[in-house]
């Protein structure tokens, strides 16, 4: 085996701050660290400061100050370290600078800056945990439960209310995926959107960033990794619209999932959704105007309850002006529990039937007309496997399992994860067709 990184460790300021310091020593030493007494021993030097009084501070930097001349490896931690702007000024060749009482912080910015040895008779599983998806896209849960009623679901009954994770930990993840080789990373809750609206948007510290437990503050800064982050179930709050600029710069990828549901006000009402057909269409043209690549992936319920002909053409009518590109529909179907099992005036199974065929057909002359604008395109394509004739992929438009495919015509061997340009010449109703663009 590998010899165990060495910290050199610092500790300043008054008896929390000496408990605090216990922690992080407990936790580095647990996790195979050696606790080294010199600077020139260390592979690292965490410093643990003070910042109550002018002389602490003076003390802390002048400390921090020693460390870097002699290591230069030096992390931040302690209570000066909540004036991070300031200590960052002074010194930006920090690795990282955490709060007070802030272990998991700590720890993460080790492990960023000397990751923990690879014991194979005791780690039996990998950071980023086992996996399900291919290797080279993951599903990231920032939270668990929902807050919402609609009346067709039965989700917050068996998972209850909106739980968020803490940003940090969403962040950690995060990071261990990328380093295993996460090209994409989707996601997922049962209302992204709603992320931090129960723990009141609390701040933590990740790496040295203070970072707010919401939304569009995890969607920037997950934005940093490089990689395609792509988000799914956003319920469409008003500050939905905060992160089409970060689209527009290319932080997130410009996709959209908004399970729209319905577009009668009346069948919106009975499923306790929020819609006004008009407030919803002009919200997407002022998106597409800030982003002209966006992508809007929906889903819809036909066959609701009390659903009349003409609430069914009103959703037609949606899709014509809305032209959303990538669209699911569901036939309703009672669920066991659910409260729109009582609404009166049910539909029947054969109008719920004929009404779903039309509404794909609707949206399949919608999509194929969409798709033909990608012809004569150059797309980067993240390759999935082989097929026939070539390789198959996906868009950023594309999310795996449920949206189209991009089919490369190519001799080459590709691997799995990989990104290429793709030279669009054909499409058909959800699918599109390439070669390499050289």
């Amino acid at each position: 085996m590998n010899s165990p990184h060495k910290i050199g460790f610092v500790s300043l300021g008054c008896p929390k701050a000496t408990s605090d310091s216990e922690q992080i020593i407990t936790r580095l030493r647990a996790e195979g660290y050696d606790i080294v007494p010199q600077y020139d021993q260390a592979d690292a030097v965490i410093i643990n400061t003070c910042g109550f009084i002018d002389s602490a501070v003076q003390e802390s930097m002048q400390t921090i100050d020693e460390a870097l001349h002699e290591n230069g490896r030096v992390i931040v931690t302690g209570c000066l370290g909540a004036k991070a702007e300031q200590v960052a000024e002074e010194f930006p060749d920090l690795l990282a600078i955490t709060g007070p009482h802030a272990t998991e912080d700590v720890m993460q910015a080790v492990h960023q800056a000397l990751p923990p040895q690879h014991d194979p008779f005791m780690d039996l599983v990998p950071k980023q945990g086992v996996r399900l998806t291919p290797r080279h896209y993951a599903y990231l849960k920032i939270s668990e439960g929902c807050n919402h009623r609609c009346s067709f679901c039965i989700i917050p009954q068996f998972r209850g209310d909106l739980v968020s994770r803490p940003i940090d930990d969403v962040m950690q993840e995060a990071q261990n995926l990328v380093n295993a080789g996460v090209r994409e990373l989707l996601v997922i809750s049962q209302d992204t959107s709603a992320y931090g609206v129960d723990v009141k948007y609390q701040t933590h510290f990740w790496q040295g960033q203070p970072l707010q437990t919401r939304f569009v503050e995890l969607a920037r800064a997950l934005g940093q990794f490089g990689v395609w982050v792509r988000l799914h179930y956003v319920y469409p709050y008003p500050h939905v619209d905060q992160v089409i600029p970060l689209m527009a710069e290319g932080l997130v990828l410009p996709y959209l999932d908004i399970p729209f549901q319905h577009a009668s006000p009346k069948i919106l009402k009975a499923m306790k959704r929020p819609g006004s057909q008009e407030k919803v269409l002009e919200r997407i043209q002022n998106w597409r105007e800030q982003c002209p690549d966006l992508v809007i992936r929906s889903t819809f319920i036909v066959g609701f309850p009390g659903e009349t002909e003409e609430d069914f053409q009103m959703l037609l009518d949606f899709l014509s002006q809305a032209r959303l590109d990538r669209v699911g529909c569901f036939m309703y179907s009672p669920v066991e529990g659910a409260p729109a099992n009582d609404l009166p005036d049910p539909v029947d199974e054969d109008t719920k039937q004929d009404r779903y065929d039309r509404f794909m057909r609707h949206q399949q002359a919608i999509s194929r007309e969409k798709l033909q604008q990608r012809i004569g395109q150059s797309l980067q394509v993240l390759v999935e496997e082989p097929f026939e004739n070539g390789w198959v992929g996906r868009s950023y438009a594309d999310a795996p399992d449920i949206d189209g495919l991009v089919y490369i015509q190519t001799q080459q061997t590709l691997q799995p994860g990989q990104f290429v340009d793709v030279a669009i010449q054909h499409s058909d109703e959800y699918d599109l067709y390439g070669e390499i663009d050289e």
